[in-house]
């Protein structure tokens, strides 16, 4: 082997620090969110390479702003970003790598099964992870290609390493206890950053856990739309654009929190596109409108019409620059609804959809949600809405500790 005998386990240091890098910068612009603001975001197969994402409509933002991106949402605001176990994760196979090469015990046949054992787990991880982009979110992030790409050439290089090792020399028996103080060292070194992040990271700000309430509740004119619910829920009201690609990343992480089956929800359709709404000079999203008189012709379908419109929200958008093909694209999908769509009765009941929104001076902004009359700030709409959510449901102020916390 020569000069090559150590190629593998630089290998595996190489795809690690990789593995740090992606993970570092994926975690650094989560927590950059933590202060309610807006921010853009690295999206890129080379951090520091390429524009940031200054309008959210990258890959990285629609995965960072869905569900699956943190845990423990409910326990603490804003949960704790899947990138910074996996951080951790990379910076221990960095450091055991360099140990091995550092003490030349690059080649022991020990050492390198446990590196392959070590390595198995982001690999197994950034699968499940690659399979909810996929399915779930509908969109891959290129910071986390970064750190598919890492997790497998680490994988690679550690087997790589231990068939060598094993060429070398007779196999032994499986040193456990090694192997299980290796592994309490990976376990701190997780564990360590985990809490720091838990205490240095921004807490709820008493003085944002309100954000007003609904002026005028009531639903004179029948403008609402009942969502399907349990019954026995806490009344909800959700303010939404079809075809707002913010209220379909809010749809998502509202199912997946599991707090959906909480509320008793009705819609509010506010369509951000000009064809309808006299307060917005400019279509932000066309065809909206069309799409709206959809769900509200919709009736117990109604459900059914907003979920195909969050699944093709591109293709409708692109459509809705001439109303008429998005019509035809409607009618195509639901022809029950042909005789309904801008029909005057449906077009008279968006209009007072949004003379409903005018008369709560609600801002010119989707989504928002309102529980038992309250609003829920817009900025928890995103990567607090789990923590906010769970405590306004038990009746508490998003500012005070969970009764399993105190």
């Amino acid at each position: 082997m020569g000069p090559t005998r150590n190629a593998a386990t630089v290998a595996l240091a190489v795809f690690a620090l990789v593995g740090v890098i992606f993970s570092a910068v994926s975690t650094y612009d989560y927590a950059a969110f933590l202060d309610r603001q807006v921010h853009a975001i690295t999206c890129s197969f080379v951090p520091g390479i390429g524009a940031l994402d200054t309008t959210g409509s990258s890959g990285c933002h629609a995965v960072l702003m869905s569900p699956y991106s943190a845990v423990f949402r409910t326990l603490t605001w804003g949960g704790i970003p899947i990138a910074l176990p996996a951080l951790a994760v990379f910076f221990f196979l960095l450091f055991r790598a360099l140990d091995l090469l550092l003490r030349r015990l690059a080649a022991d046949a020990d050492e390198a099964r446990f590196m392959v054992a070590a390595t198995l787990l982001p690999v197994v991880v950034s699968v499940i992870y690659f399979l909810i982009s996929i399915l779930r979110v509908g969109a891959v992030c290129k910071l986390c290609v970064g750190t598919y790409v890492a997790s497998i050439g680490a994988f690679v290089a550690a087997i790589v390493a231990y068939r060598q090792a094993a060429q070398r020399g007779r196999p032994r028996p499986i040193a456990w206890g090694k192997y299980a103080a290796y592994f309490l060292e990976g376990v701190a070194l997780v564990f360590v950053p985990v809490l720091l992040y838990l205490v240095l990271k921004p807490a709820y700000a008493g003085t944002v856990a309100g954000c007003g309430g609904l002026l005028h509740p009531e639903d004179r004119y029948g403008v609402r739309v009942k969502l399907t619910s349990p019954p026995g829920g806490a009344a909800a009201i959700e303010v939404l654009d079809p075809l707002c690609p913010a209220c379909k990343g809010f749809s998502q992480r509202l199912a997946a929190s599991g707090l959906a089956g909480s509320l008793s929800r009705e819609l509010v359709l506010f369509p951000l596109d000009k064809e309808c709404n006299w307060m917005v000079s400019e279509s932000v999203h066309p065809g909206a409108c069309a799409v709206s008189e959809a769900v509200l012709c919709g009736g117990a379908q109604a459900d059914s019409v907003l979920e195909w419109a969050f699944d093709h929200q591109t293709e409708l958008r692109e459509l809705g620059k001439d109303p008429d093909r998005v019509y035809a694209r409607i009618a195509q999908q639901f022809p029950q609804l042909a005789g309904c769509l801008g029909k005057p009765a449906v077009r008279s009941r968006l209009n007072r959809s949004l003379r409903w929104a005018v008369a709560n001076s609600l801002p010119v902004v989707t989504p928002q949600l309102f529980v038992r009359g309250q609003k829920i700030c817009d900025e928890d709409t995103d990567l607090g809405l789990e923590y906010v959510l769970s405590r306004r449901l038990a009746g508490q102020r998003p500012d005070e500790p969970s009764p399993a916390a105190r």
